[in-house]
């Protein structure tokens, strides 16, 4: 689907849904957002965040952000949406200079934050890598650095913009080679991505190898050890037998001795005996 019939679709959604939208605009103060609904906000941000890549007229989509916000029961404007957004922006690239264990705490929708660009930047590889024009790649490269700043601000001259932006574009189709020089820079770009994810799977190869090798030295390490510790065991247990044997032969040798004396005793007692009662019979 492209841009345009895109953006048709989203302006008939918005027709039905502008009956029930009430743009609060008015009045020096808003309520504070609660961080469930920054939270539902940041959801519904990320369902769009392509759209949003796709064109600059996006005061529709803020429109229809705002309508999906109050369908949750949050009554805010789309210029509120619009300028939460650029807050939480420009809180998440303050979070660049905070150590990573403070982020957390410093800034709560880190993580939502960080999803909807990395999904984003994902998206613009996908889209270069497949080639797809000169005119598309720019056109979202320059977004992502413009998106954050400033949301491609709209007004009532939205008009004038396009106006000179046709003009431009007219321009630019009589500047001799321009689409080839384009066209160009976006293969030597695509090149050069490829070559970068190339190294990338390189490095990463050698370093899993690295690992590897690490990994099967450790366990070969282990093995030995537990190896010299079994059979450090096993001799332990012969010496633990050995002496126990040992020390059974003495024992056995100990009580063979203590029979011996025992009997030569009984024999002098039985002697000493025998002599006193002939001694009493003479």
């Amino acid at each position: 689907m492209d841009a345009g019939h895109h953006h048709h679709l989203l302006h008939h959604q918005l027709q039905h849904q502008q009956v029930s939208l009430n743009i609060d605009t008015g009045g020096d103060r808003f309520p504070q957002w609660s961080m469930q609904e920054t939270r539902d906000f940041l959801m519904v941000r990320a369902e769009l965040d392509p759209t949003f890549m796709e064109t600059k007229r996006n005061k529709l989509l803020w429109e229809l952000i705002a309508s999906k916000m109050k369908e949750k029961g949050y009554n805010r404007s789309a210029e509120q949406c619009k300028c939460k957004w650029k807050n939480l922006v420009t809180r998440y690239k303050g979070c660049e200079t905070i150590e990573p264990e403070g982020v957390k705490q410093q800034f709560p929708y880190y993580n939502e934050l960080q999803a909807i660009f990395a999904a984003r930047m994902q998206r613009m590889l996908w889209n270069e890598a497949e080639g797809s024009g000169a005119g598309g790649s720019k056109k979202k490269a320059t977004q992502l650095s413009s998106d954050d700043e400033d949301e491609n601000e709209e007004s009532d001259g939205d008009q004038k913009g396009t106006t000179s932006g046709k003009k431009k574009r007219k321009t630019s189709k009589h500047i001799p080679g321009s689409s080839n020089t384009s066209g160009g820079n976006v293969n030597a770009s695509v090149n050069s991505l490829k070559e970068m994810l190339e190294d990338f799977m390189k490095q990463q190869g050698e370093m899993e190898m690295q690992w590897m090798k690490a990994y099967e030295a450790r366990e070969e390490e282990r093995r030995m050890r537990e190896m010299e510790w079994r059979q450090r065991m096993e001799e332990l247990e012969k010496e633990r037998i050995m002496m126990e044997r040992r020390w059974r032969e003495r024992e056995e040798q100990r009580s063979v001795r203590e029979e011996a004396r025992a009997e030569k005793r009984d024999a002098l007692i039985n002697a000493l005996l025998n002599k006193l009662r002939r001694e009493d019979k003479s």
